[in-house]
């Protein structure tokens, strides 16, 4: 029985390994004008670990990485994968005093820095911060890793107090790519463009899959619509990784260049924060369907996203569809199950779930039910067609003792061509307890305060409706780096501009 169990297991490092030996003169990684075969990929990672283990790094040890997208960020990860430490991935885009937070919640043994970040990292960490781009030694190092060792640690991107560090373990990312491929039918020919930052996992976890699958990984430093294109162009993606803000830089480049993909097989992501126009666009554009996904760092890209915007569509609803290895309830609030058609927080299990927040065991067991059943906190209503999006369960507007859910409201809104994107809050109110405020930022200004009125009369409640408009410049949305709007920033704003 202990020797059946040892050999279900496999770690991040070894799938590589075997794509490596099995295809070793197969692209693996291309970046910063260089390609890496698989097994130059493999040489380069090997003695990255032989350098983290001459300084010391045992398996479980953390190490922090501060660094803009580079190769060598990736040979760090798999370097660590080997060992069975953990890469502590740090976002750049914070003030000092968070990145001192995260820093410290790890504890890490090593802080490594690309030249860019160099001075925010030694200003952060008190230790000496080893230059990314110079890691490497001669010998061997042990292959430690055991499936359930965490790899990454990925802060969450909250709205309100400090980030938490979500752990994921080889388990879950052998899991996860497993899933993502079951979902678009990504093959080992199918590349991805690793152009989110690499503290996010659009930008690690994703490149660590199509490696593990054999496939072609293009490091891009940050968005870039040009490169973008060039690379869809001349080469079969799987799935083109877009958030709401690069959808209409990507169509406007496709466009004026007379570029047509190579192959696609899913473009974008979370179809529910997209404007019914801009779904319609960028499927055009690439000839491609739209990813209708829902997950979280916690879960990875399910547990419902197989399911599809056909091209050209702007579907006034998107119903999630439940991806392979996920489990899913929607529950009430006194735990159990409810009814078909009724709203419920999405209860989800599998093996794509991560470990747990890092140094936070209050967290951890709040958001675990018995049973392993991890509490997402987003609520649905599930129907013939599938599961629909109602909203967050920890962000309702309470008004006159009636529970508004945003999304509602925010669909009813972005289904207008003239809207780019919109966001529904709340806002104090000395009658009704709480009103919708919308905050729209808009391409057309005949979207008026009496044309927002009209729209939301023909589809919502009278409790339903905004009771303050504003209109804002898009930019002016705030925005985590998942492209996500923050609500309670938003809140503020309305705060500000209704004083």
């Amino acid at each position: 029985m202990i020797a059946a169990g040892a050999a279900t297991g496999t770690t991040v490092y070894a799938m590589v390994r075997a794509r490596a030996e099995s295809g070793p003169d197969r692209p693996a990684l291309t970046g910063e004008g260089m390609t890496l075969t698989y097994r130059a990929l493999i040489a380069r990672v090997d003695a990255v670990a032989a350098d983290l283990a001459r300084r010391g790094i045992r398996r479980g040890d953390r190490v922090a990485v501060l660094s803009e997208n580079r190769v060598s960020y990736t040979l760090v990860q798999l370097a660590a994968a080997r060992l069975g430490a953990i890469v502590a991935c740090q976002n750049w885009r914070l003030s000092p005093p968070e990145l001192r937070h995260c820093i410290a919640l790890v504890d890490p043994a090593l802080m490594i820095a690309s030249d860019r970040y160099r001075a925010l990292a030694e200003g952060c960490w008190a230790g000496e911060v080893l230059p990314i781009d110079a890691m490497g030694a001669d010998g061997d190092s042990p292959a430690a890793a055991e499936p359930e060792d965490p790899l990454l640690i990925i802060y969450t991107s909250g709205t309100t107090g400090l980030p938490k560090a979500a752990a994921i373990s080889h388990r879950a990312e052998v899991a996860r790519m497993c899933a993502t491929r079951l979902d678009i039918g990504i093959t080992a020919d199918d590349g991805y463009i690793s152009w989110a930052p690499m503290f996010h996992m659009g930008g690690t976890e994703h490149l660590l899959a199509v490696l593990m699958s054999g496939g072609h990984g293009f490091v891009v430093d940050g968005f870039d619509a040009d490169a973008i294109c060039d690379i869809v162009a001349a080469h079969p993606i799987g799935w083109l990784m877009l958030v709401p803000a690069t959808i209409a830089p990507v169509v406007e480049r496709l466009r004026a260049r007379g570029i047509r993909p190579r192959r696609l097989r899913a473009v974008g992501c979370m179809a529910d924060l997209v404007p019914g126009q801009e779904l319609a666009a960028i499927t055009r554009a690439t000839d491609t369907p739209y990813l209708d996904s829902f997950g979280a760092t916690e879960t990875g890209m399910g547990p419902l996203s197989a399911g599809r915007v056909p091209v050209g569509m702007a579907p006034a609803a998107l119903p999630k569809q439940l991806s392979p290895l996920a489990e899913l309830r929607l529950v009430g609030p006194d735990g159990r199950d409810v009814p078909d058609g009724e709203v419920g927080e999405a209860w989800t299990r599998g093996p794509t779930l991560f470990s747990g927040y890092w140094n936070a065991p209050e967290a951890t067991a709040a958001s675990f039910a018995e049973g392993g059943w991890y509490r997402m906190g987003d609520l649905f209503r599930r129907g013939p067609d599938g599961y629909h999006f109602v909203g967050r369960s920890k962000y309702l507007i309470k008004s006159g003792g009636e529970n508004i859910y945003p999304a509602e409201i925010e669909r009813v809104l972005l289904d207008d061509a003239r809207v780019i994107d919109a966001v529904a809050v709340r806002a104090a109110d000395p009658r009704w307890g709480e009103v919708v405020a919308a905050v729209i930022a808009r391409r057309d200004p005949s979207l008026d305060e009496a044309e927002v009125e009209r729209l939301c009369r023909a589809s919502l409640a009278g409790y339903k409706r905004p009771r303050i408009v504003l209109f804002v410049e898009n930019d002016d949305l705030p925005r985590n780096v998942s492209g996500k709007i923050m609500r309670e920033a938003v809140e503020s704003l309305v705060v500000a501009r209704t004083a």
